[in-house]
């Protein structure tokens, strides 16, 4: 097990093992023929994945218009709190096919909250894209188009995804461990 900042993190999910997902994803994506696409990366946690599902797509020939929305719901813990809005898109979406791209889709409020929004703003479509599905933990009625990997019901790190702002830059994604 690697030792990152004094903790084993233990892998679950491979650099190689999620380079080949993400291809794999965005022939998924690209087989939708979506018209206007718009994709949308929930920041922080999914600025890894959507960059590198984004190349991805670019490799199977699709050239989406990119934004970001900034999404808080946990803070500096581990449990989902209230949803605010801390930095929106500048582009309209009305009349367009809007891929959210997150890390993780767990309660699903986070995704449900800014799938609605994009509605309520006139997009023709909304489609979710996340690298893990923790449907254990759903609070809320959503589900994702596109889904990397089921995650187990761990705290997972790495990736873009972190705790306290810690592991983020991990090129797999792990569970951190007791103290090394």
């Amino acid at each position: 097990m690697p030792v990152v900042r004094g903790k084993e993190i233990e892998v679950l999910f491979s650099a190689s093992t999620i380079a080949r997902r993400n291809l794999e994803l965005a022939k998924d994506i690209a087989s939708r023929e979506y018209d206007d696409l718009l994709v949308i990366s929930v920041l922080k946690g999914s600025f890894i994945f959507a960059a590198d599902l984004i190349r991805a797509m670019h490799d199977v020939g699709i050239s989406p218009e990119v934004e970001f929305i900034m999404i808080s719901s946990y803070g500096s813990g581990t449990e989902s709190g209230e949803i605010k809005v801390l930095r929106d898109i500048d582009n309209d979406v009305t009349g367009r096919d809007v891929l959210l791209i997150d890390d993780i889709l767990e309660s699903g409020k986070t995704l449900k909250h800014t799938r609605t929004l994009m509605l309520s703003r006139g997009a023709k479509s909304v489609s979710i894209a996340v690298l893990l599905d923790k449907h254990s933990r759903r609070q809320t009625e959503v589900d994702a188009d596109f889904v990397g990997f089921e995650c187990p019901d761990y705290f997972v790190v790495g990736y873009g995804m972190d705790v306290a702002h810690a592991f983020r830059e991990l090129p797999f994604v792990g569970v951190v461990k007791d103290d090394a």
